[in-house]
C-alpha cells in the first residue's frame, strides 16, 4: 500500500501492528471515497504516571482535504479500533452527503455539533474529559458575564449571549479580559 504510511514514536512497530492497521485502513477504502494517503501514527503515551498510546489517523480525501482522528487508550490495539470507527463514522457520514449531491467539504462534516450520543460516546473514548454544564442557564450579555467573571476565582465563563450565540469571556495574563 504506497498510500499508507505507519510511524511509530517511542514505539517499537511489530508486524502484527503493522498488518492490523492495514487491515483497518481496508476497511476505510471499502466506504468508496478516493482515499489519497493515510498516515498512522503510534506514540507511547503516559499521563499522570499511566501508561498508554496515542493513536491517530490521518486520511487524505482526494480533492476534499483530509480528516484527523487521534485516539487514546492502555491498549494499542483498543486506540485503533476507537480511532477506526470513529474515522469510519466521519467518512461514512461524507459519503452519504456525497451520494445525496449536496457540496460539502470534510471539514464542515468534522464541525458539525455532535449529536447527543457521539457526546456520550466522546466521553467514552477518554478518561480526560468531564463533563461541564453551561455556567448560565439563560441568555445574558456580555457586560454581565464580566461582572460574574470578576466576582469569582475562575479563569472563564461560558454563556449565551442575548443573539444565542455561545461566548467564552476569560481572564488574560496580563490583567484584561478576552472574548470569544
Amino acid at each position: 500500500m504506497d498510500y499508507l504510511h505507519i510511524y511509530g514514536k517511542n514505539f517499537e512497530l511489530t508486524e502484527p501492528i503493522k498488518s492490523y492497521i492495514e487491515e483497518a485502513v481496508q476497511s476505510l477504502l471499502k466506504l468508496g471515497l478516493d482515499i489519497t494517503g493515510v498516515n498512522a501514527t503510534i506514540s507511547a503515551d503516559e499521563r499522570n504516571g499511566r501508561k498508554g498510546f496515542l493513536f491517530e489517523f490521518d486520511i487524505h480525501v482526494a480533492k476534499k482535504g483530509s480528516v484527523v482522528i487521534t485516539q487514546r487508550d492502555k491498549d494499542v490495539y483498543a486506540a485503533i479500533d476507537l480511532a477506526l470507527a470513529r474515522a469510519k463514522k466521519v467518512l461514512r457520514r461524507y459519503a452519504d452527503r456525497i451520494k445525496s449531491h449536496k457540496g460539502v467539504s470534510l471539514e464542515e462534516i468534522m464541525a458539525e455539533p455532535m449529536i447527543e450520543e457521539e457526546i456520550q460516546e466522546a466521553l467514552n473514548y477518554t478518561d480526560e474529559i468531564v463533563p461541564t454544564p453551561f455556567d448560565v442557564d439563560k441568555p445574558i450579555s456580555v457586560e454581565e458575564a464580566l461582572e460574574i467573571l470578576k466576582s469569582s476565582q475562575r479563569h472563564f465563563i461560558v454563556f449565551e449571549d442575548k443573539n444565542g450565540r455561545v461566548r467564552v469571556l476569560y481572564k488574560r495574563s496580563d490583567g484584561r479580559f478576552g472574548l470569544y
